[in-house]
Order: structure tokens, then C-alpha cells, then sequence
């Protein structure tokens, strides 16, 4: 069975090519995984780390979603994904959320190949019909995985991707075909591959499906949809951007002007450049660096910032493409159709119709 296939076998209310919003924790709520359920892709809930509010946010889901669930081989099944941060935290924990509200896929990041064999152990123990995805940022990772617990899919992400990820990971350009010839060499050919970093709409999304993916995450471009939780001055500064490569930056000192980096140190973010990683480029030490960033967020401050200086800004390497406010469902449907046309005009390119009498 074709990859793809086993994807839309595991999500059968989809549509092709799988498009997916990525599991931002704060800003992924019900209404976004709702809303790109809806029109064909996988929705998804982001990581809160409290498990009472992220129950709110599936029973929400479940409520907007009954229409889809009637329909579906497993009307159990919770037609979303779920992302969860795996550091910090134990499966246990978490169990009687799986348990309970069943979401057809649980996608695991940020942890060692033995503890995301643990947590894949537990969720299908605890919800056999859920599907247990996870992200990795090298080749390394991917291959450590699918040995150690064989998820139902890998989740590529590369560096061009917004928020935390893997510091010294690689694009997807290069990171798709080498995981996927690496898998292929070490006997391990029934995983499906989903390509996520620097994706904002149809040329990208054709790219990775001819690299090898069978489905591919959009984080920035949803920043950009009504039903992300977004500050509106969050969003503007997303829609002025430009030149991704220059105006965002991956660092730690985007976690560390926060207090101690609880991140593994294997973990970086990719956030909009601002005052706070100029000042740490030029050599400050962080502490001094915060103590200016605290005095310039109280009341009264008389330093004026953009809310990029303030909050930082998450966000990949497409954010320049990503210019006007949009409902999800759209998103999804644009993208979508615009992979078909593009993937469509390259194999016009590949077969070109031969005039008469040509040799």
C-alpha cells in the first residue's frame, strides 16, 4: 500500500494532499482543528500544559465535530490530532485523556527515542485506535525512533520551520530523501513521512509531496487564519514581515529572557528577529538583557517596543508570504487545490505534447 494511501486508510475523512495545521501550543485550539477538519485536512489541538484545559478544548472539538464522527468507520475516534510536548512530563499522566476522548492522532515531540517508545506504548494501551505520530529534526532521530517504537508516521520537521526544533537540524529538502533512503536501508518501509518547515501554500506543499512526503504541516500560514488564537498585534507583525531568512532568527535567548531555559539543549526556536536576540548577538549577558526586557514590559515604561521586543514572535522561514487574514477552511482548500495545479503543471513539464511531424 502507497504511503499516502495508509495515511487516508488511518484518516479517512481527509482529503488529498493531507494538509495539517501544526499543533502551536496557545495559538491551536478547538476552533482551528475544527475548522480544518472541516474542510478536508487534519486539525490540531496544541500542547497546554494542564490537562483540565486541554479536556475543554476536546470536548469542544467533539461537540463541532459530532457531523463528522457519524460518518466515520469509528464514530469514537475523535477526528483531530493532539500534539504533545513529551519532556517534563510522564505518559501516565495523560492516559485518561486518551483514554477518554480518543483523538485519531497524538503527535509526540521534543524527547529521546526510549521515551517516545514509552509514550507510544501507553497511548495505544490506553486508545488502540489512536494513531501516535512524531517529530524528529535529523536523520539520526528518524531512524532511532522507527526502531524504537515504529510510530504510525514521522513527522519531518525542518529548520526552516517557526517555534522550537531541533538546532542543528537540516530543510526538508534534503531531510525528506535522506530519512526516507535511510528508513528504506534499514528494512523499514511502511512509514509514512510528513514534511513540515517553511510550508505557506501550494508550491511548497508540491515540493514535499515530490520529495517523498505524504502530507504536509503548516504552522505560520495558519497564523494567519480567524481561528488561531492570535494577538491582532501578533498577526500584524507576521503580515509585515518579509525576507524570512533575515527576519527571523533560531536562539535559545528567546526562552532564556524568561527565566532558567528548561529546553534540552538540543533545542532552539525560530522566532521573528527583535530587541531581545540583538542585544544577546552584540554579547549581553542574558541576565542584564532581562532585567531590561522586565522594566520595559511594566506599566509605564518609557522605552517604546514592538510586540515582537515584547512577547517574541514565532514564526518560519515563509512568514513573508504570509500577508492577509483568512478562515482556516479556506487555507486549507487553496493550498490544496494549488498543490493539485502545481504537481499538475510539472508533469505537463515532465511530458510535453508533441506537435506533429517533431521528431
Amino acid at each position: 500500500m502507497a504511503l499516502s494511501n495508509i495515511l487516508r486508510k488511518h484518516l479517512p475523512w481527509t482529503q488529498e494532499p493531507l494538509i495539517i495545521n501544526a499543533p502551536m501550543s496557545g495559538a491551536a485550539a478547538s476552533e482551528l482543528a475544527i475548522a480544518v477538519t472541516l474542510a478536508g485536512g487534519l486539525g490540531q489541538i496544541g500542547f497546554m500544559n494542564n490537562i483540565q484545559s486541554l479536556s475543554k478544548q476536546l470536548e469542544s472539538a467533539r461537540r463541532g465535530l459530532q457531523g463528522v464522527t457519524k460518518i466515520l468507520p469509528n464514530p469514537q475516534v475523535l477526528p483531530i490530532g493532539l500534539g504533545i510536548i513529551v519532556f517534563g512530563s510522564a505518559v501516565e499522566e495523560w492516559i485518561s485523556l486518551f483514554a477518554q476522548y480518543k483523538p485519531a492522532v497524538v503527535w509526540l515531540s521534543f524527547a529521546s527515542a526510549d521515551e517516545f517508545g514509552a509514550w507510544t506504548e501507553g497511548i495505544r494501551r490506553a486508545s488502540p485506535d489512536t494513531k501516535v505520530w512524531v517529530q524528529v529534526g535529523s536523520v539520526t532521530a528518524a531512524v532511532a525512533v522507527a526502531e524504537a517504537c515504529h510510530p504510525d508516521a514521522l513527522v519531518l520537521q525542518g529548520s526552516d520551520a517557526g517555534g522550537h526544533g531541533h538546532k542543528d537540524g537540516a530543510n526538508v529538502i534534503s531531510l525528506i530523501p535522506e530519512v526516507a533512503d535511510v528508513l528504506r536501508e534499514h528494512g523499514i518501509n511502511d512509514i509514512p513521512l510528513v514534511a513540515a518547515g517553511g510550508i505557506v501554500d501550494g508550491r511548497g506543499s508540491a515540493a514535499a509531496l515530490v520529495l517523498g512526503a505524504s502530507g504536509v504541516v503548516m504552522g505560520t500560514r495558519f497564523l494567519a487564519a480567524t481561528e488561531t488564537r492570535v494577538p491582532d498585534a501578533y498577526r500584524d507583525a507576521i503580515f509585515n514581515a518579509w525576507d524570512g531568512a533575515s527576519t527571523t532568527v533560531r536562539s535559545r535567548v528567546f526562552d532564556a529572557i524568561w527565566g532558567p531555559n528548561f529546553w534540552p539543549i538540543a533545542y532552539d526556536g525560530r522566532c521573528l528577529r527583535n530587541k531581545v536576540y540583538e542585544e544577546h548577538q552584540k554579547g549581553i549577558a542574558v541576565d542584564r538583557i532581562r532585567a531590561w526586557h522586565y522594566g520595559a514590559m511594566r506599566e509605564g515604561g518609557t522605552e517604546p517596543l514592538e510586540a515582537r521586543d515584547v512577547v517574541g514572535i514565532w514564526a518560519g522561514t515563509g512568514v513573508g508570504l504570509v500577508k492577509t487574514l483568512a478562515n482556516a477552511g479556506d487555507i486549507v482548500r487553496e493550498v490544496r487545490e494549488d498543490t493539485k495545479t502545481r504537481l499538475s503543471t510539472a508533469a505537463c513539464l515532465c511530458n510535453p505534447i508533441r506537435v506533429q511531424g517533431s521528431p
